[in-house]
């Protein structure tokens, strides 16, 4: 088939993608604004083993091909070394809307899904968890009812427990079990069979000696990684509750750890720190294995975690800025920028894909509004109102402190200091 105009574009978005994974930035900028490709691809290794390929294909006709079919391969979630140039295929978030919200007495600070998004789970400040049926929420959105209100057989809120005596600061959902663990202010970690219906006391409970800010499970469920206000990490047997820390003082954190997370394949976590610097753990010798320095130019760090292939985290800060980093070379590929122009960030806050990683998303305190950006090229999107300077009815009246994704669906669930959580999805037209 003969080459058309598209395969020369397509060529030199190659081109320009790999100066810029090279760290030719300004030649790969230049480049861009010369022949006009708007907007520029993100970096990319893609020319490198596209000529790879090549060179094998004029030695050996069956291994380039057997190769060019693995870069056909579509991967999970985002990976630009194959499909940097590919279209999102997901609403916008700008799209979302809120569908249901729930009340506390107190504002709204944890969340989180379970791993299939069938379940979600807020915490307040005022001691109490509230457990949500995702599948009744979007039940009732179709009568248009977005209050908690109603028949017990359509109330999504399935349960409601109280074992803490402060703030719930952080919940995650066991892998496999029917088991929500939640950490607090009381310095406590408690575990709750929610598969008992008249059960609102914890099961299980691990005392700390300072506040709990954030847990990560092992997707195997066995293992559960704690973070508190003190720097060093805790790694908790969950049958016998036995807890680890690493051998190295020297690899720990020197100030608070905010965010921990494990990869899909547990073989790696990661962690971010009030000390600035995001570090990558083995998953199996809690070995500090690298360690990204003042990672957001010295800010606090927010939060940080891995892409679902494993291959990239993303991380937020309190200068307002998201990054994606390549593990494979240690380095910052893609910095998200445009939120944080209206004003100083006060409160940390979760950066996070949309469930296939098409978009990052980032709500903006001072704004009040969530800015998006297409993951692979960086290019912004449309802002969506979550609340606070928003005149609209359907969105928070304080700052939003909480903010989690679906990991299945286009939802997302935000808590705020105006006493709600709200649930966001992407209505179907």
């Amino acid at each position: 088939m003969k080459p058309d105009i598209k395969d020369r574009d397509f060529m030199y978005r190659l081109i320009i993608g790999q100066l810029y994974y090279d760290g030719h930035k300004q030649l790969a900028l230049d480049l861009s604004n010369s022949i006009g490709t708007k907007p520029p691809p993100p970096p990319s290794d893609k020319l490198f083993r596209l000529v790879s390929v090549a060179k094998q294909f004029v030695e050996d006709a069956d291994d380039s091909r057997e190769v060019a079919m693995q870069m056909d391969n579509v991967s999970s979630g985002i990976d630009l070394e194959f499909d940097s140039d590919v279209i999102p295929c997901t609403p916008e978030p700008s799209q979302y809307e809120t569908i249901y919200l729930t009340g506390h007495k107190a504002p709204v600070r944890a969340a989180a899904f379970n791993n299939d998004g069938t379940l979600c789970a807020t915490g307040s400040v005022d001691i109490s968890i509230k457990i949500l049926d995702v599948e009744r929420i979007l039940a009732r959105e179709n009568g248009g009812d977005i209050s908690d209100i109603g028949p017990d057989g359509s109330n999504p809120i399935i349960r409601t427990l109280y074992d803490h005596v402060d703030e719930v600061t952080s919940i995650v959902f066991h892998p496999r079990e029917p088991i929500l663990v939640s950490g607090s202010r009381d310095m406590t970690v408690k575990f709750f069979d929610y598969s008992k219906m008249a059960v609102k006391r914890a099961m299980k409970t691990i005392q700390e000696v300072s506040t709990i800010s954030a847990m990560s499970f092992h997707p195997g469920g066995e293992f559960l990684l704690v973070s508190t206000e003190h720097p060093t990490i805790r790694l908790y047997n969950v049958e016998t509750l036995q807890c680890f820390v690493g051998s190295m003082p020297s690899d720990q954190h020197t100030a608070r750890v905010v965010d921990i997370n494990y990869s899909d394949n547990a073989r790696l976590y990661v962690t971010g720190s009030e000390d600035g610097d995001i570090k990558v753990w083995d998953g199996i010798s809690n070995r500090c294995v690298e360690t990204f320095n003042r990672a957001h130019d010295g800010a606090k760090i927010c939060s940080a975690r891995f892409t679902k292939n494993g291959k990239y985290i993303l991380s937020s800060g309190l200068d307002s800025i998201v990054k994606l980093w390549e593990l494979s070379t240690n380095r910052c590929l893609i910095a998200y920028t445009g939120a944080g122009s209206t004003g100083h960030q006060e409160h940390p806050i979760q950066a996070a894909f949309n469930h296939n990683e098409d978009f990052v998303m980032f709500p903006d305190e001072q704004s009040g509004s969530l800015c998006s950006w297409d993951s692979r090229n960086t290019d912004r999107k449309r802002l969506l109102a979550l609340g606070r300077r928003s005149l609209l009815i359907a969105c928070h009246t304080s700052a939003t402190r909480i903010f989690v994704h679906s990991p299945t669906a286009p939802a997302f669930l935000t808590g705020s200091d105006d006493f709600r959580a709200r649930f966001w999805f992407k209505k179907h037209n």
